[in-house]
């Protein structure tokens, strides 16, 4: 028969077959829906934020490029604040004013308190020419000397020849565009109107401050009006002569000194710059103007966080006609931050039909800005897997600890009705003993004895009840007190047969035991181990069917960790235990359909409480059984490492 450890009613004991009821598998369904709604939910929410993050970025960078360019722009036009070119410049002004400004300017002091967007960088500045295009066939370039304060003839340097040869054939097309904007007549013929105003529209893009990013240099054009000449030697011009004066700038300085101060004061944090940044000058042949990090930038442009062209577009072309849409606009446009032109403020020469302009070029130095933003992404993700995974095994785990509870509730009230059942049987009895008695059915000495033996036998059994009922809860709770000594392991037999005696014998059992020759001693309780092993001989009686025999042994032997141990075998020859109900057997509140169907009776407390003592001496219980064969249930007690000498005891022979 099944090993019994509770009482438990039919349907609740095998719990492998036992099925979900359809409630608990909807309920379960409509969670998992609800989880991937939410999983969902998530992924999108997160794939926002991360886009979210991006544009901020983004939108953060934008400033700081915008005001990298003001500075820079105020770095190169502090000299033409300086030297007060405009468009009347020809008409009031000769080359000694514009001498006296530059050497005004350049040994001017710096002034610390002045704003930020106020530059006066000498060192800037590498030479000053007049290039003299109005007066003769032959031009002359003059050199304004800061140091001398003179104006010096000088040789035209091989670089500025193509600079110089294309400005001396722009200012004579210049000059008839000025001289139509000049004198512009409402009589006119209409052909010549056409003709003044392709002028002025071809003027637009020509006068004012010009940069060449060649050298670099930036360049103007001194119109004279036929009032005044520039030159103390030339005489008064039928036209409007143009003459151009051409700023040097110094690239090693702004290599060394401005672009380094600028990417400091946008771009760092800390000690450190927090974006690699490059400026290069594009066409043909790329050429790195400036670069913050010796590897950058790579040839893989895709990964640049941001672009910007730094001198903008072409007024009259289609990106510069764009610029001008939306330049005054809080902000870019969405993306627009990735690669964008910075405002005109002075048109570039323009010496292909190809846009070639000077580039600034961002990126994290984490990585780029995309990375950044779905590394963040990953994280945000991961962490909300995690929560959701989280939140469906403690939802879950809710829902198998109320299944588990209600079992549980259920196994205890059945638990309640097999003690009650079991408490009834022997009050009834004595009951019953007791009207006899009162009714005078009782009149011999030998009724009085017989009367009198099934009240002590039924008030017996009350008592193992209660004694059982006590011990699982003391052992519950873990209140037993045991006192752990050295024991002979015979002595404990001798005592475990004492204590059943009566009940094997009553039942007409017969018990075969073996013991190992020289067993060692074990540390134990001996109350406590007797207790155990009775339990399981009248677990044996209890379900051995007919088969009236029942086995005990004990040996020695070596555990995988080379320790010793003594083990105590109890074995019956009863239907046995199947293989789904083993691993149940020691759970309080357990018991098996077909122990309740035979009708057997008993606490059902004596495999938990079994167990728990074993485990409570260092020890442990384990059981082997085969169905129609019969069970073997073990008791594992460990040796002490003393040596028998050490641990000998005197035992009673009354044990």
């Amino acid at each position: 028969m099944q090993r019994s450890s509770t009482s438990r009613t039919k349907g609740i004991g095998d719990r492998g077959a036992k099925k979900l009821p359809l409630s608990w598998i909807a309920l379960l369904c409509g969670l998992a829906l609800l989880l991937v709604m939410v999983a969902a939910l998530q992924y999108r929410w997160t794939k926002q934020l991360s886009e979210a993050t991006e544009a901020r970025i983004g939108s953060a960078l934008q400033p700081l490029m915008m005001g990298w360019h003001l500075d820079f722009y105020g770095e190169l036009s502090a000299i033409c604040v300086a030297l007060q070119v405009g468009p009347d410049s020809g008409a009031r002004d000769n080359w000694n004013d514009y001498l006296r400004r530059y050497v005004d300017w350049s040994h001017a002091p710096m002034n610390h308190d002045l704003a930020e967007n106020v530059h006066a960088n000498p060192d800037l500045i590498k030479n000053i020419y007049i290039w003299e295009t109005s007066d003769r066939a032959t031009p002359r370039l003059l050199r304004l000397n800061a140091d001398t304060g003179k104006i010096e003839i000088s040789s035209v340097p091989e670089d500025l020849q193509p600079l110089l040869a294309r400005l001396k054939a722009k200012s004579s097309s210049l000059s008839v565009g000025l001289r139509a904007w000049e004198f512009p007549d409402s009589h006119q013929p209409k052909n010549a109107r056409e003709a003044t105003t392709g002028s002025r529209l071809q003027l637009r893009s020509e006068p004012g401050w010009q940069f060449d990013k060649n050298i670099p240099a930036i360049v103007h054009p001194i119109v004279e009006s036929g009032r005044r000449s520039l030159r103390p030697d030339s005489q008064p011009q039928s036209e409007n002569p143009v003459n151009w004066i051409v700023v040097i700038l110094d690239l090693d300085f702004i290599q060394r000194r401005i672009l380094p101060d600028l990417s400091k004061r946008y771009f760092s944090s800390g000690e450190r710059l927090e974006y690699k940044l490059a400026v290069i000058a594009t066409g043909g042949t790329p050429r790195l103007i400036y670069s913050s990090d010796p590897e950058f930038p790579r040839s893989d442009h895709s990964a640049f966080d941001s672009r910007m062209n730094i001198f903008g577009p072409a007024l009259d072309s289609a990106e510069g006609r764009d610029w001008q849409t939306i330049k005054n606009s809080e902000s870019l446009r969405h993306e627009e931050w990735r690669s964008f032109s910075a405002p005109v403020w002075f048109p570039v020469i323009q010496y292909t039909s190809h846009d070639e302009p000077w580039m600034l070029l961002l990126q994290h130095r984490t990585g780029p800005l995309e990375a950044i933003a779905t590394s963040i992404w990953r994280r945000n993700l991961m962490i909300g897997s995690i929560v959701l995974l989280l939140l469906a095994f403690g939802m879950v785990l809710i829902l198998f600890a109320s299944r588990r509870a209600q079992k549980l509730a259920k196994l205890q009230l059945d638990f309640v009705a097999s003690v009650s059942h079991a408490l009834l049987t022997p009050l009834a009895a004595i009951y019953c003993t007791g009207e006899n008695v009162i009714d005078g059915l009782v009149q011999t000495k030998t009724e009085w004895i017989a009367h009198g033996s099934i009240i002590t036998s039924q008030a017996s059994q009350l008592i193992d009840l209660v004694k059982q009922i006590l011990l699982f809860a003391s052992t519950e709770n873990g209140t037993n007190r045991y006192t752990l000594r050295p024991l002979q392991v015979l002595g404990i037999l001798q005592s475990v047969r004492k204590n059943v005696a009566v009940l094997v014998e009553g039942n007409g059992f017969n018990i075969e035991q073996q013991v190992q020759a020289g067993l060692p001693y074990v540390m134990g309780d001996l109350s406590a181990l007797s207790q155990c092993l009775q339990n399981l001989i009248l677990n044996a009686v209890k379900y051995s069917g007919r088969n009236r025999w029942i086995g005990i042994s004990a040996s020695i032997h070596e555990t995988e960790n080379h320790h010793k141990e003594v083990r105590i075998s109890v074995q019956d020859h009863g239907s046995g235990i199947s293989s789904s109900e083993l691993p149940h057997i020691f759970e309080p509140f357990y018991r098996s359909p077909k122990v309740v169907d035979a009708q057997i009776h008993g606490t059902g407390l004596g495999l938990a409480v079994a167990k728990r003592i074993a485990e409570a001496m260092g020890g442990r219980l384990s059981v082997t059984s085969e169905v129609g064969v019969g069970s073997t249930f073990t008791l594992h007690l460990p040796v002490p490492r003393k040596s028998d000498a050490e641990m000998a005891i005197f035992v009673p022979e009354s044990i």
